[in-house]
Order: C-alpha cells, then structure tokens, then sequence
C-alpha cells in the first residue's frame, strides 16, 4: 500500500482538465494521475537529477510502478469558485476575460491519494519521498502545496468504477467523472507499436512517441495538439466515482465578538457649561453616572470592578476607569468627557456607557450627555497623542508624601514605571497653565478636593509640569492623586507618528 497526501497552503488547487477550455471554469478535481506523475517527473528534472543521489533507472521504475495502478483518493470538503482576470490587449483599452477557476478547501485538510496495493522497493521508496519533499505545486504554479507519503491510509471516498457503473451511478449520493490516467507500460508500449506500424502516421506522430512510458510523460503538450492528439497518446481517460457533494458551498459561522474598546468620548451640553477648574467635580459626577447606569444593568452587588475599582486584583495598576473631563476647544468651559478603561470593556459592558445621558448634581443642577465615540484611545486624539511631550491642564498632586530623597519629581518618576512608561528626560515645573480666554490659572485655582471624606491626601496644594520622554508615548495620560477623577491630567504638546508606549 501506498499513500500520499498532499496539503493545500493556499487553500486553493488551479487546474483545468485535459479537454477543457479555462474559460469553462472547470477545475480538475480530484488531480488525475495523470497529473500527479507528470508533477514527479517535473521534481526530478528541476531538483533531483542534478544532485545524483538517485539514478534516472529508478524513476522509471517508480513511474512504471505507479502507472500500474489506479489510485483511489480520499477527498477533503471542498467549494468550487474562480477568479475573473482582463486581460490588456494589444489594442489600447481593449481587455479579453480569462476565468481561473480552483477549488478551495481547507489549509489544513489534506488530499490523500492511496494506492492499495502497490508495493514499492527501498530504492523507489527513498526517490519518492525526496521527490514530494522538493514538489513546491501541483496544478498550475498558484497550486502551493506540501507533500509527503503517508504510513496509514485513510477510508477512500474517490474510486475507480470497476464493476458494474450503472449501479454506482444511480446513486443519489455519487456522481461519475472523467479523470486521466497514464497507460500501464505495456499498454502504451502496445498503442505505440500499432501507431508506427504505419508510415504515414509514424513520420508525423514519431515525436511525441517515445519509446517509454517516462519519456511519453515528458512530451510537450504543445507538441502534442501541434499533431492533432487529442489527448495524450501514454494517457487513458478513467471514469472515477466521486461524492455528489464533492463540490459545496462551505459556510463559516464565527460567532461575533465586539472588540474589548477602552475609551468613550461624550459631548457635554448645558447651560452654563462648567468651568475647567470644576475637572475634579464633573470626574466624580461623570463616575456617579456610570455607576448608576451599571447598578442597573448589573444588580447593585453585581457592578463590574472596572467600573467601581473595587475588588481589583493586588497587582492591578490603573487598570479601572478613569473618568476624564476637559476643555476640547480652549474657551475654559468643559465640553467633553471620556471614560477611559485601559483593561478594556466587553460588548455587554459597552451597553453601560451607551445608556449615559446626563450627569447631575444633587441641588438640581443637570447635564446631558451624548456618545460622541467608543473604541479605542484614539476616539480622543487631544488626549492619546502620541507624544514626547506632554503638560498637564489639572494640577498634579503627588500621591505620597515628600520626603528628602522621594521628591515631587521622584514620585512622577515612580508612577510612570508602575505604568509602564519610561522614564521622562526632563521634568519642567509650571507656575501657571492656560485656562481659556487668555486666563492663567495656578493650582489654588481648581478644585482640589474629593467628595468623599476620610480619604489621606499628601498633596493639598498641587503643581504644573511638563514631561519629555525619550519616546513617543501614548495617553490618555493622568497621574497622582484623584488622577481617575481628572487630577493630574495631561495633554499632548507634540504629535508624531512614530513607535509609541500605552500609558
């Protein structure tokens, strides 16, 4: 027994049958045998016989063994379909149609094509399997594939008809094809003679009649339709018997999965909008609102920790929310929000923020609220750079407190390692920011204080600064305390385009 198989890298198998035109977009499926011996002898020619590890004797051997016997094939699914090419001709503007139809199948289901009862030698054993290591296609050239003999072989579902066809064909599950197959040696050393018996027809048809089966598979096609063959004079056609449902439509479910987004922006609209020293007050406000979208949604005991940031994990590094306000067009008043989640949402959590659409305070004072985006950093590109340079628009207000060797520059250097940032070059402190309408505004200036009481506080007074990396890095970019809230936010001063680092 011999088996082979060969896998389709592409997924696809090009090849038309003998006696068809391309442009029938039929596909040669299974590969004849035909084919199959032609492709070996091709791997001899181009990667095998220079080397001289094995002598031309053997492949005739191995060729005349395998043109002995009908191969049986086991199929994979399969789908017929094609490709339209036009063609330029030599007349300008002129095109010609030229259908390369293949079948596609599985890259990693091969075809396997058994020989039940072939018994090769050790000699022919060993040039076979250095032959169909080299094949690079079968087919035409976009035919990639891998190749390789089989210890096993696997139940056939492509046969030969032997007996009986017209039992075999009536079965609803089968249908009969045509496939070419090279002549046993003897029967083309037989067809031969009785060709050139004849004068007339051995001048014209001598060529393309070798005196051997190996050197008949070598022939020309070309050569061949030159004298009028009209197919090849070593080839017989074979009816095979082949399952009706060889060629199908193979559909793919993938079940759909949202991205995990991280980022939503939001357009803040009200009269009077607040002021940007307000940034602490409108994050919590903004928090307050999710929150209450997700206790909703979820159950009170339910609400996701990327949202709460309760019950993170200990090694969890600003993985939550943080829950951004900012003035996106300069005139000191606050116009945008943005939920920002570096670990990400799934689709269900998406839902929560989709349902946002006011934020409020308790005295009455009210907001609303529209999803301007939600996807990835970039739906707020004034925040996401990427930059080398980045400046803060909120005070910063260190998280620990200063000590002689853990300065203010000592703890910004700190965080961006816990965030995995690098180091800042530079860290240049401010005295004031712009806040819009030509205003300078000093830390005492914003609102600096949470909501919540009992919370420990090292900085009450806050600071500007602005930090040069040594790359480009990536926001939204907030650091210190409260900087979930809106503290502590930076914005981009320089964008580039280069490799950047996610804060």
């Amino acid at each position: 027994m011999l088996a082979v198989t060969f896998t389709f890298l592409a997924g696809r198998y090009h090849a038309t049958p003998w006696d068809r035109h391309v442009n029938e977009g039929a596909v040669a499926w299974p590969p004849e045998p035909w084919r199959i011996l032609r492709a070996l002898v091709a791997a001899w020619h181009h990667k095998i016989k220079h080397t001289g590890k094995h002598r031309e004797a053997t492949l005739r051997e191995l060729i005349e063994s395998l043109a002995q016997e009908l191969p049986e094939y086991r199929l994979p699914p399969a789908s017929h379909s094609h490709a339209r090419h036009y063609m330029p001709q030599s007349a300008p503007g002129k095109t010609a149609l030229v259908l390369d139809a293949f079948a596609a199948v599985e890259r990693d289901k091969p075809l396997t094509v058994v020989w039940p009862t072939l018994d090769l030698s050790p000699d022919q054993v060993a040039l076979l399997d250095d032959l169909l290591a080299v094949m690079g296609y079968l087919g035409r050239a976009e035919s990639w594939v891998e190749a390789r003999r089989a210890s096993q072989a696997p139940e056939t579902n492509c046969l030969p008809v032997q007996a009986n066809p017209d039992s075999v064909a009536t079965e609803a599950s089968h249908e009969i094809i045509t496939l070419l197959a090279p002549l046993a040696p003897e029967r083309y050393a037989e067809r031969r003679s009785a060709f050139l018996a004849d004068k007339k027809t051995a001048k014209k048809l001598g060529k393309t009649l070798p005196d051997n089966l190996l050197d008949a598979l070598c022939v020309d096609t070309a050569d061949l339709r030159k004298v009028g063959w009209s197919q090849p004079p070593a080839a017989r056609k074979v009816r095979y018997v082949r399952p009706a449902d060889a060629f199908s439509v193979q559909p793919r479910f993938h079940p759909y999965r949202a991205p995990r987004a991280t980022t939503a922006r939001f357009v803040l609209s009200g009269k009077p909008l607040p002021r940007v020293e307000d940034t602490l007050r409108i994050g919590e406000l903004l928090r307050s609102a999710v929150m209450s979208q997700a206790k909703i949604r979820y159950g009170k005991d339910s609400i996701p920790s990327i949202f709460s940031g309760h019950g993170m994990p200990r090694d969890n590094r600003h993985g939550h929310a943080f829950y951004l306000a900012y003035d996106s067009n300069g005139d000191g008043w606050i116009d945008r929000l943005l939920v920002h989640v570096p670990l990400g949402m799934d689709a269900d959590q998406q839902r929560v923020l989709e349902a946002l659409t006011r934020i409020w305070t308790h005295d009455g004072t009210e907001w609303q609220v529209a999803l301007e985006g939600l996807g990835l950093e970039t739906v707020a590109s004034e925040l996401t750079g990427p930059s080398t340079v980045w400046q803060t628009i909120t005070p910063y207000l260190h998280p620990w407190h200063v000590k002689k060797r853990f300065s203010v520059e000592d703890q910004i250097r700190r965080e961006c390692r816990h965030r995995g940032l690098p180091e800042p070059l530079t860290l240049e402190h401010l005295p004031h920011v712009d806040i819009g309408r030509g205003r300078q505004g000093r830390p005492i200036h914003f609102h600096r204080f949470r909501r919540r009481r009992g919370l420990g506080q090292p900085d009450r007074l806050g600071s500007f600064w602005r930090l040069t990396f040594p790359e480009p890095v990536l926001g939204p970019l907030a650091l210190g305390f409260s900087c979930h809230f809106g503290l502590g936010l930076f914005r981009p001063e320089k964008m580039t385009r280069r490799r950047v680092s996610a804060a």
